[in-house]
């Protein structure tokens, strides 16, 4: 069994690739470079990880991705497109400026759409494959300070959904997870803050979520769980998601 996933070089991403390893997949690992973490992995999984530096907003990177999985595995089993970037600076969306906003969605968005149209062909080798997709509570959740990932994250749910619905006919499943407030580098920042909210009750399970959480929901997925389901959300969000009166 073969897995690509993107962004894995710590945080969410590194956990999936983990997670998919002890389960004995072959994992190609992306990130724009390699990490002391995939140096780990390769230490603990010898012969099993595999790195290539990618941008997946650089059209040539994305072909060299492909390129050597092809030559070197042949298919694919799982794509999981986890890859994705915060705001340089957090601006409120009266101040964005289009350089803001080109940034952040030519990664988060179109990164995201050009790399799992092509690896539709290697996907499209096995009886079944799976596509899963890490968006972001912020797919549905405005936060004015930060509107470009915002919007990048809601372009993905239409991705899974586009996706979904064009390759179920090759038996492709396409799911999409919603992380929701997760305790990596990205959230280090405002990490005090978030615990002062979910202390006062803005999840109903009181804590932050763990990468694991994530890896735990696509490891079921990668185990076929989910093959009934396409086009569909599950949100790992500690019950954000919940409208509580």
């Amino acid at each position: 069994m073969v897995a690509v996933v993107t962004g894995s070089s710590r945080g969410i991403g590194k956990g999936i690739a983990e997670e998919l390893l002890k389960k004995g997949f072959d994992v190609v690992l992306t990130a724009r470079k390699e990490s002391e973490q995939i140096g780990e992995l390769r230490d603990k999984f010898p012969g099993k990880v595999n790195f290539i530096p990618v941008d997946i907003s650089d059209e040539e990177d994305v072909k060299k991705l492909v390129s050597f999985t092809e030559e070197k595995f042949g298919k694919i089993d799982l794509l999981v497109n986890n890859a994705g970037v915060a705001p340089r600076e957090r601006k409120d969306i009266l101040e964005i400026s289009r350089e803001d906003f080109d940034y952040l969605l030519n990664i988060n968005l179109k990164g995201t759409f050009f790399v799992t149209q092509s690896f539709v062909p290697l996907l499209t080798k096995n009886e079944k494959s799976r596509i899963v997709n890490i968006s972001s509570m912020s797919a549905y959740t405005a936060s004015v300070n930060r509107g470009e990932y915002c919007i990048s994250k809601a372009g993905i749910s239409m991705i899974t959904k586009l996706f979904a619905a064009r390759l179920a006919e090759y038996g492709v499943s396409v799911l999409e997870i919603r992380p929701g407030i997760i305790e990596t580098d990205m959230t280090a920042k405002v990490k005090e803050k978030y615990e002062k909210l979910i202390s006062e009750g803005i999840t109903p399970i009181k804590r932050m979520g763990k990468p694991e959480d994530i890896s735990k929901c696509v490891s079921s997925i990668a185990d076929g769980n989910f093959d009934f389901c396409t086009g569909t959300v599950i949100d790992c969000d500690g019950g954000f998601n919940v409208r509580i009166l």
